[in-house]
């Protein structure tokens, strides 16, 4: 979004629908280009980003963070929180001997799904965007319900504010009008991911991406992590994402000789954190499940 030459700012802003015809500040205006505007205009409507450890709200907090700046600098911060507070999963594949790492969720979709909360939000109601990051999932909460005759299913372009979704697309925030939720599905399915699922109240609209690393019983993933080496780890994720690893996939995916695998495997079985099945040849280790 630029102004053009020779256009003076008061009448970009006019032609923007930034202020109105008697120069007043619009509420898209004043969320786009203003200092604070949630403490100045809009109080209790900031976006609030919380990491809990743990998979509910009634556990510890262990990192947050209150966004009070323009719509597009609250999505910018909203990321980077993200990436410190999400987990960075690293594989080795047979096709290289680099190590591969990605976030544990795709990070494009999360901001997306923050995008759509603030744009498609009411901003007369004083409640906050919030983006709770938990053990095994993250939700992103709307103080707002669907446009009627829009749904996940039949996601139609019909924006609850059009001048904040013009903006958004003006500065490349938004790719294409009613693309966003068909696109969260996309980049999840393409991750590994499953489809984001959707929780509908009367006064908030809940999106949640679960995580692709199931719950241990009793185990902390971070313990584990603790307990294990890079390439065990390596392993468990995997067994995390595929339900199960076999010994001559752990020599693919850590490089190592089939003894190192069989050692390292029986170590993690030994230390109760996989459940052998089958024999010789078949001998898959799987995810113990506690009683």
């Amino acid at each position: 979004m630029s102004k053009p030459q020779g256009m003076s700012m008061a009448a970009f802003l006019k032609n923007i629908n930034g202020v109105g015809d008697d120069g007043t500040p619009t509420h898209a205006g004043l969320l786009f280009f203003s200092k604070h505007p949630q403490r100045r205009f809009f109080h209790n409507a900031q976006l609030r980003v919380v990491r809990f450890k743990g998979t509910s709200v009634i556990h510890p907090v262990i990192d947050r963070i209150d966004c009070f700046e323009t719509l597009w600098e609250n999505v910018n911060t909203a990321e980077e929180f993200i990436r410190k507070n999400i987990r960075l999963l690293s594989f080795r594949t047979s096709r290289s001997f680099q190590r591969d790492d990605k976030f544990e969720y795709p990070l494009n979709a999360l901001r997306e799904a923050i995008i759509n909360a603030l744009i498609h939000r009411d901003y007369q109601e004083t409640a906050d965007v919030r983006v709770f990051i938990f053990d095994n999932r993250v939700e992103v909460i709307n103080p707002g319900t669907f446009p009627e005759g829009v749904s996940p299913d039949e996601p139609t372009h019909k924006p609850v504010n059009p001048t904040l979704s013009q903006f958004m697309f003006d500065v490349g925030f938004i790719e294409r009008y009613g693309a966003g939720i068909r696109m969260m599905q996309r980049l999840c399915r393409e991750w590994g991911n499953k489809a984001p699922r959707y929780v509908f109240h009367p006064l908030e609209t809940k999106i949640i991406f679960d995580s692709p690393i199931q719950e241990t019983t009793f185990i902390e993933i971070d313990d584990i992590s603790e307990q294990l080496n890079e390439r065990q780890r390596n392993a468990f994720f995997y067994v995390q994402r595929h339900g199960q690893i076999a010994t001559k996939e752990y020599v693919e995916l850590n490089n190592v000789s089939r003894r190192v695998a069989y050692e390292e495997l029986k170590n993690m079985t030994d230390k109760g954190l996989l459940h052998v099945i089958g024999k010789g040849r078949g001998t898959k280790y799987v995810q113990k499940v506690s009683d």
